[in-house]
């Protein structure tokens, strides 16, 4: 319970991750949540996605370790692939225990499972309303007046912006003429699954071609494989396609890769016919603005780490915990608990958005074959010596770095 008792209703934008998180948090603090998702029902879809350091900590503090544990993706590791399929060099998942997770982590897990097994968990005690989003809102007194699409209102006393790196929530609480939250790292890319074959191994395979090009190839269970385009281009094209209707960029994607190599022709083929297909740009979220009033962002809203941070879920996981920690410790002075919120949860962001630097990420992406010759030599040269298998067990934090989850006695009874 909440350590003055004051019961506060929220509305939470947004049923992914950070959205059923944090409402998993509040309810245990004796809150009335409201979470309102925008599509007809759980999203329970996407590609696969991992926890490292602090994430894994968060998921155990909700008891849903050995949960997430029965619905891990078997992959054992990462190889670097040639045309003929060959791999020059295995870096194989750190499962010891100590240290920090490698490119393939020890907890891969499908990101519809996990929104699942949060849905799960909080169902009976959170109020779900999909097919529904808030259109606008304003500040009465002290509570938040939301308008929804369906042509209702509500009366909250936070409304919480978990609605993902497009927030519609974050636009409208940024100070007029600030600037573009939006941070590029140069790299785009598209995701679709494909049928699984017999040669189709629990090693993810990465597979480079000139010009900047990355196919990546993994296996989630028995039937599905997921295929994975990158691109490292910084053309307005490229920007512009991922608004683009999903044929036209489907054509784009086809038209970049076609000549590749290795197996584009089966993965290109598998595109023309998925239902599952995804292009984004790989961007991070950096503003110094997380609330205003009685309106805060959590997640993917507040703080984007981008794909090739390893710690997007992570951050989201342990922004809606020490953001609902700060409201249950003080749900009397909201004002207080944003600040605390912000001033307690900003250095973690700061870390795990440093680790992502994009002119190494471009480094590994070569534009010519004499780079990517140089890139596998080098990998296969490091693999031999076992270099990234030292380097992971003898690090003493993973990519969160030293920062420590704080310790919320109000959640003590939901250990």
């Amino acid at each position: 319970m909440a350590s003055d008792s004051k019961s506060l209703e929220i509305l939470i934008c947004g049923g992914g991750v950070a959205g059923q998180a944090l409402a998993y948090w509040l309810v245990r603090g004796g809150h009335r949540v409201v979470v309102v998702e925008r599509f007809p029902a759980l999203r329970a879809t996407g590609a696969q996605v991992d926890l490292r350091g602090q994430g894994i900590e968060a998921v155990e503090r909700m008891g849903l370790l050995d949960a997430v544990k029965s619905k891990l993706v078997d992959e054992a590791g990462v190889a670097f692939v040639n045309g003929r399929g060959q791999p020059r060099g295995t870096i194989m998942a750190n499962t010891s225990g100590q240290g920090r997770q490698t490119l393939t982590s020890e907890y891969e897990i499908m990101r519809g499972d996990l929104v699942r097994l949060l849905h799960d968990v909080t169902k009976d005690d959170v109020d779900y309303v999909f097919d529904k989003s808030v259109e606008r809102f304003e500040r009465v007194g002290e509570r938040i007046v939301a308008h929804f699409s369906d042509g209702t209102s509500g009366e909250y006393d936070l409304l919480v912006g978990a609605d993902g790196q497009g927030s519609r929530i974050r636009r409208a609480i940024l100070p007029y003429g600030s600037p573009d939250p939006y941070w590029p790292v140069g790299i785009h890319m598209a995701y679709w699954f494909v049928p699984r074959i017999a040669s189709d191994s629990n090693i993810r395979d990465t597979y480079h071609a000139p010009r900047g090009r990355m196919i990546m190839r993994r296996s989630h269970n028995p039937t599905e494989t997921q295929v994975y385009f990158m691109l490292r281009e910084t053309s307005a094209e490229v920007s512009a396609i991922h608004r683009a209707p999903v044929e036209q960029q489907k054509l784009f994607w086809a038209e970049r890769f076609r000549d590749a190599g290795w197996q584009v022709d089966r993965f290109l083929d598998g595109m023309r016919t998925t239902e599952a297909f995804y292009s984004q740009e790989a961007l991070q979220v950096r503003t110094d603005t997380w609330s205003k009033g009685r309106v805060v962002l959590v997640g993917d809203a507040a703080h984007c780490a981008s794909p090739y941070s390893g710690m997007g879920i992570s951050g989201a996981l342990v922004g809606a915990y020490v953001l609902a920690g700060e409201i249950n410790r003080n749900p009397g002075d909201l004002p207080a608990a944003l600040a605390n919120y912000d001033t307690t949860l900003r250095p973690f962001v700061d870390e795990i958005q440093a680790t992502v630097k994009p002119r190494l990420l471009r480094l590994g992406m070569p534009t010519h074959q004499l780079g990517i010759d140089l890139f596998h030599t080098l990998t296969a040269t490091a693999c031999y010596l076992r270099i990234p298998e030292i380097l992971a067990k003898r690090s003493k934090e993973d990519r969160g770095g030293d920062w420590q989850i704080p310790e919320y006695p109000e959640f003590a009874e939901a250990h």
